[in-house]
C-alpha cells in the first residue's frame, strides 16, 4: 500500500541505505563546522574581548538600536506605501478598461523585473541629483525602491486572490444591481484582502530583508550600523553574528504570526487563504456565494 501520495513506502533496505546516508550527511556537516570553528579560533575570533565589544551597552545604544530603528522605519513606511501601491494596480490589472488594464500590467511586471538594489542605487542618485530638497535621500531611496517592488508583488497577490474567488461571488453583485466595478469593490475585494492577509505579512520579511541593502547608498540601517561599529573594534564576524540573530528572530516572529494568521483565516474561510506562493479557494465569513449581500460587503 502506498504510504503517501509522493511515493510508497521504503522497504527494510531502503530504510537502512537512508538512515546510513543521514549519519554520513550529520557526519560530513559536524566535521565541516569543526573545521570552521579551528579557522576561527586559530585566527582569535574566540578571544572574549572581540565579543564583549559587539554585545556591549555602548554597541547595542549606539549601534544596534538606531540601526534598527532605522531599518524598522524604512520597513514600516514601504510597507504602507507597497500596500497601497498593490491595491491600487491590483484594481487596474482587473480594470475593464483596456488601457487601464495594460498600463498597469506594463508598470507591475517591470517593476518586479527590475531588481531592488538597482532601484535603490537609481534612486539614490536621482535625488541626489534632481531632489536636493530630500533631506534623507538614502531613506527616500530606500522606501520608494521597496514599495516598488512589493507593491508590485502585491499587486498580483490582489490580481491573482480577486480571480480566484468563485464566479457566484461576481455573478450575485451583478445580479443585486451593481456595476462591475462596484463589484470589484465592494465584493470581490474585501474577501481578496482577508485572504491575502497571511502572503502580506510574509511579504514584511521581505521588506525587511531588503532594507539591509540600502547599507550600499550609506542608509544607516542595521547592517550598516554593525559594519561602521566592526570598523571601529576590529570585529566584523562577532558584529554580524549578531546582527544575523536579531534579523532571525523578527524574521521568525513576522512568519509565525502569519502562520497563525493564516490558520485563524482558514477556520473562518470556506477554502485555504493565500499564504506565501499558494493561493487557496477564499469564501470570507459573512459574504455570499450566488445569493444576497451579505454584511460588511459595503453594499
Amino acid at each position: 500500500m502506498s504510504a503517501s501520495v509522493l511515493f510508497d513506502a521504503q522497504g527494510p533496505r531502503a530504510r537502512t541505505v537512508s538512515a546510513v546516508g543521514n549519519v554520513v550527511a550529520a557526519v560530513v556537516v559536524l566535521a565541516g563546522l569543526a573545521w570552521i570553528a579551528s579557522v576561527l579560533y586559530e585566527k582569535g575570533q574566540f578571544a572574549p574581548t572581540l565579543w564583549e565589544n559587539a554585545v556591549s551597552a555602548e554597541a547595542w545604544q549606539f549601534y544596534y538600536l538606531p540601526g534598527l530603528q532605522n531599518t524598522l522605519r524604512s520597513a514600516a513606511f514601504a510597507t504602507v506605501g507597497a500596500i497601497v501601491f498593490g491595491i491600487v494596480f491590483g484594481i487596474g490589472r482587473l480594470s475593464h478598461n483596456s488601457a487601464v488594464r495594460w498600463v498597469s500590467g506594463v508598470v507591475v511586471e517591470f517593476f518586479r523585473a527590475v531588481p531592488v538594489l538597482l532601484m535603490m542605487i537609481f534612486f539614490y542618485m536621482f535625488f541626489s541629483a534632481q531632489a536636493q530638497w530630500i533631506a534623507d535621500r538614502p531613506f527616500a531611496a530606500v522606501v520608494v525602491a521597496l514599495v516598488l517592488y512589493n507593491g508590485s508583488v502585491i499587486a498580483e497577490l490582489v490580481r491573482a486572490g480577486v480571480g480566484n474567488l468563485p464566479k457566484g461571488q461576481g455573478e450575485a453583485g451583478l445580479a443585486i444591481g451593481l456595476t462591475r466595478s462596484q463589484t470589484l469593490r465592494s465584493v470581490q475585494l474585501p474577501q481578496a484582502l482577508v485572504a491575502m492577509l497571511p502572503a502580506i505579512v510574509s511579504q514584511l520579511v521581505v521588506v525587511l530583508k531588503d532594507s539591509a541593502l540600502g547599507q550600499i547608498i550609506l542608509y544607516p540601517e542595521l547592517l550598516r550600523s554593525a559594519q561602521i561599529l566592526s570598523s571601529k573594534e576590529q570585529n566584523p564576524l562577532q558584529a554580524l553574528v549578531v546582527v544575523a540573530i536579531v534579523f532571525i528572530i523578527i524574521n521568525w516572529l513576522l512568519t509565525f504570526a502569519a502562520h497563525r494568521l493564516a490558520r485563524l483565516l482558514s477556520s473562518r474561510t470556506a477554502g485555504a487563504t493565500i499564504e506565501g506562493t499558494g493561493i487557496g479557494n477564499p469564501t470570507a465569513a459573512g459574504g455570499f456565494v450566488g445569493g444576497g449581500p451579505g454584511p460588511g460587503t459595503g453594499t
